[in-house]
């Protein structure tokens, strides 16, 4: 996936110039696969918005991908060991395997909350990770990138992160998290002999990071020179065992790491998944944990003689009502209430309209009930219900498409509209602009619901000499309703689903869908329509 300029919005009437003939668009020819990936979460805490925007971005990437019909991979995960998970088993005075089995699942809940798709969950518990892990660092042993040495300095539990003396500020972590001074022995990883490395690979793959700001920080960080990096703990007995010192456990974002091609059969590169979708990957990340996938898993992979990731991007943090959140502040949000509220629909969409992805932004309740009344209950709903309640009162038996040519140039170009669109779409993900991608969908839908206005159907149809031209625009109307649904649906489900139900069409099965695009529909009658979307209020 590549960053590029910001592709021409095509508009509803009028198409982009790329565009010779409006029967002959030309939808997306087969893709290389690709392999999505959450960061695995860290089990210390129940599960926060933070984590339902990762997840939600991952899956819309992902359910796109299948739409095309190319081959897709989306994990999320867990992250089960480290300090700090220790501790959080501490506090509840429980062993830490007890602890994260519960941890696990409520993770898992969450997922299913948002309506979320991955083809695999990981947790760094899992005998197959162990062996993936201890199998890199055997890897990285055998090519002497490995020695045994001792480290004296400051560590964060919080982050699970070391840091020097200048990176202190007034006794805490750049992140602001505390540290403490920790020295013991422990196994170092030459980070510094990858430092050329990695500026080569950078400079010469740009598109290996994004946002554009996020490439140009990794990279004055590696050049500002890079140290050595301790990747074991001998202070530690919950994490993985180095395989070859006993009383060592692994540094746990060494672990961490490791899950993305554990999840693709590591150490076993032969594997099918492994070579179909190794190093297809688009690592979805918040920009805290951006040095450990950009710096810290690369230099592992090159060192170990494997390929890095084709793509990792940052997104931004969300603040609530411009206060960061927290649990002192008493102001964090519970995204399972969230969903239990206003559906998940609802929250999927909030999250990825309210900013593009990549940026900061700004979350309250207030906020997400004007924008979601607003565009989807006051604009895509109200097309919806405009179109097929006028249908079911005065043409119940279903509208027909017409034989007439040339059509109408307005009813061509609805019924034309997805084949066209999906090009720009598919773009909008390539770039990880998933806020672009509903803007497409959104523009348009404002603009078939002033057509609606325009077309006047509830004057034609006392115009015995308007039948055809009335039964043509209607049918394009459904057409543009129906194709709007499918591009929808990666975004809103449930809803989606709902209203392709409603027009005799189903949502399953979705890998392949985008052939459904410009489609006859299918005839009638249809259900009786119900409205998609009811009024959302605050939840306080």
């Amino acid at each position: 996936m590549t960053e590029t300029l910001p592709v021409q919005k095509p508009t509803l009437f009028a198409l982009p110039t790329s565009f010779v003939s409006l029967r002959n668009s030309q939808l997306p020819r087969h893709g290389a696969p690709l392999y999505v990936t959450t960061p695995i979460y860290y089990v210390n805490d129940v599960p926060h918005i933070g984590h339902a925007y990762t997840t939600i971005a991952a899956d819309v990437i992902a359910r796109f991908w299948r739409f095309l019909g190319w081959p897709t991979r989306f994990l999320t995960g867990v992250d089960e060991h480290g300090a700090k998970v220790a501790h959080s088993a501490k506090a509840k005075n429980i062993p830490p395997q007890s602890y994260v089995d519960e941890m696990a699942k409520v993770f898992k809940a969450l997922v299913q909350a948002l309506d979320a798709t991955p083809d695999d969950f990981i947790r760094t518990t899992d005998h197959r990770h162990h062996q993936a892990a201890q199998a890199l660092w055997k890897a990285l042993e055998v090519k002497g990138q490995v020695y045994l040495g001792t480290y004296a300095g400051w560590y964060a539990v919080r982050d699970e992160a070391f840091y020097t003396d200048a990176e202190i500020q007034e006794g805490k972590a750049p992140t602001g998290a505390p540290v403490e001074w920790v020295e013991e022995p422990c196994y170092f990883f030459k980070l510094s002999a990858w430092q050329d490395a990695l500026l080569t690979h950078y400079k010469n793959n740009p598109e290996a990071i994004g946002p554009k700001e996020r490439y140009n920080e990794t990279l004055r960080f590696i050049e500002s020179g890079l140290k050595d990096l301790a990747i074991s703990r001998t202070k530690l007995s919950w994490g993985i065992s180095v395989p070859t010192h006993v009383g060592h456990v692994m540094y746990v974002w060494m672990d961490a790491l490791t899950n993305y091609i554990t999840a693709l059969g590591y150490p076993d590169t032969e594997q099918e998944y492994y070579k179909k979708f190794w190093p297809n990957s688009v690592h979805l990340v918040g920009k805290d944990i951006l040095r450990f996938h950009t710096v810290y898993w690369p230099a592992f992979l090159m060192a170990a003689g494997l390929e890095p990731p084709a793509r990792v991007f940052a997104h931004g943090w969300w603040t609530k009502e411009g206060q960061k959140m927290s649990k002192s502040l008493g102001n964090v949000l519970d995204p399972f209430a969230l969903i239990q509220h206003y559906g998940s629909d609802a929250l999927r969409y909030f999250l990825l309209r309210e900013i593009r992805f990549g940026q900061d932004g700004d979350i309250s309740e207030q906020a997400l009930v004007k924008r979601c009344n607003q565009e989807l209950g006051n604009t895509l709903g109200n097309l919806a219900q405009r179109i097929l309640a006028f249908i079911h009162q005065y043409h119940p038996e279903g509208v027909q498409g017409t034989a007439h040519t040339p059509l109408d140039p307005q009813h061509e170009a609805l019924q034309t509209w997805g084949r066209r669109t999906v090009v720009y779409l598919k773009t909008c993900i390539e770039q990880e602009d998933l806020y672009g991608y509903i803007d497409l969908l959104q523009t348009a839908v404002q603009q078939v619901n002033g057509y609606v206005t325009e077309f006047e159907p509830w004057k034609l149809r006392s115009l015995p000499e308007k039948t055809s031209y009335l039964s043509q625009g209607l049918y394009s109307l459904c057409m543009f309703l129906r194709d709007t649904a499918l591009l929808f649906s990666i975004v809103l489900p449930q809803a989606m689903g709902k209203l392709l139900k409603q027009m005799g069409e189903e949502i399953e099965g979705a890998q392949g869908s985008v052939h459904r695009l410009g489609a006859q529909l299918l005839p009638g009658p249809w259900p009786k329509p119900e409205p998609l979307f009811t009024r959302w209020e605050p939840l306080v």
